[in-house]
């Protein structure tokens, strides 16, 4: 063989296989008869191939391929992420494609949130001062089980307040609800006020949360409050989508999408709408304990958060199957002066917002 003879591609890949090869463990076809493991093969196949065509935002040029190189090419995953689908779905044998499919769902909403955490890293920052107010407008539609049943508000919209001062208050914002004013007060057992915190995120102290996704999410795991009612996972996830509706810094919003990626049970939710009737990309989470689903809604052309809503999976004496708990929509964000001031839209096509 020459050196140009060593150098060609279809070598290089021929070389990458064997490489791949010697990272992959050996494939167990024990007790699996040839067919049966032509069959699983060709699954795995047919999934790697519908990976690769969601990641490439382009057909490839046609051109002759072995589909022995098609993982080693192609395939968005690392080679021990490979090894794992081969082992848990060629090797088992009686749940092999549902072994697969499942593998693949979670490789898709993994893409998303990943896709949402480096559009986050895009965004700019803004400038807050801790005399300064969170300012948020939104339409909100939710449930009353005060009569023993499930009763569905009609479509409100809110407006609220929250100041960015980092120490203790007894006066947390203020909330206009369809025009009339709410103070809103410290949180239950904050004799001395309300820090900033899980209960009061202010922007300086979101910025100070751990940026690694690990970190990010050990520390909501041990600090939001347990509920006996409610699974743990589903707290952290609701409890992300709270901090999502509002303004973040960059890169706490990034580690936010990773954490919520590694929080068992995330998935697609093709079909969300927020409390306005806006579809857009969903990530879904349900308790499957005790039969709620949250999803959060972003806008398919930025990624932007459009809100979220909770419904019953399961039958429940205050509510079927398919009921809607709770619906919201951000309508608007800005940093103001005071509360009670409100921003006004710049006329143009960007549609900023400033302190009016």
């Amino acid at each position: 063989m020459n050196r140009e003879d060593a150098a060609s591609p279809e070598n290089r890949n021929d070389g990458e296989a064997r490489h791949l090869s010697r990272l992959l463990p050996p494939p167990v076809t024990e007790d699996l008869p040839p067919e049966r493991f032509r069959h699983q093969k060709e699954v795995l196949m047919n999934h790697i191939d519908a990976d690769s065509r969601r990641v490439s935002p382009a057909p490839p040029t046609p051109r002759p391929t072995s589909r022995l190189l098609r993982p080693a090419l192609l395939v968005p995953v690392s080679a021990m992420a490979l090894a794992g689908i081969l082992a848990g779905g060629l090797a088992l044998g009686t749940d092999d494609e549902e072994r697969t499919t499942r593998a693949t769902a979670t490789q898709g909403t993994d893409g998303l949130l990943h896709r949402l955490s480096t559009v986050a890293l895009t965004r700019g920052a803004p400038v807050v001062r801790d005399d300064q107010f969170l300012y948020t407008r939104s339409k909100v539609r939710e449930a009353e089980i005060g009569s023993g049943k499930a009763v569905l508000s009609p479509l409100t919209e809110k407006e609220s307040w929250a100041p960015q001062d980092p120490r203790p208050l007894k006066k947390i914002g203020l909330t206009r609800v369809n025009g009339k004013d709410e103070v809103s007060n410290a949180q239950l057992g904050d004799d001395h006020g309300t820090p900033a915190g899980l209960s009061r995120p202010t922007y300086h102290w979101l910025a100070s949360l751990p940026t690694d996704p690990d970190e990010l999410l050990a520390y909501l795991r041990s600090h939001v409050r347990k509920d006996a009612e409610q699974e743990t996972d589903q707290i952290v996830f609701e409890q992300i989508g709270v901090l999502l509706g509002g303004v973040l810094p960059p890169k706490t919003a990034a580690a936010l999408y990773r954490a919520a990626a590694d929080i068992p049970g995330v998935e697609e939710a093709p079909d969300a709408q927020d409390a306005i009737g806006r579809t857009g990309l969903g990530i879904a989470r349900e308790d499957t304990a005790h039969g709620n689903r949250t999803e959060w809604v972003f806008d398919k052309a930025d990624y932007s958060y459009l809100g979220s809503r909770v419904y019953r999976t399961k039958d429940a004496p205050y509510a079927k199957a398919g009921a809607l708990l709770h619906s919201t929509a951000e309508i608007d964000h800005a940093i103001v002066d005071k509360a009670g001031q409100v921003p006004v839209k710049v006329p143009g096509p960007t549609g900023k917002q400033q302190a009016g």
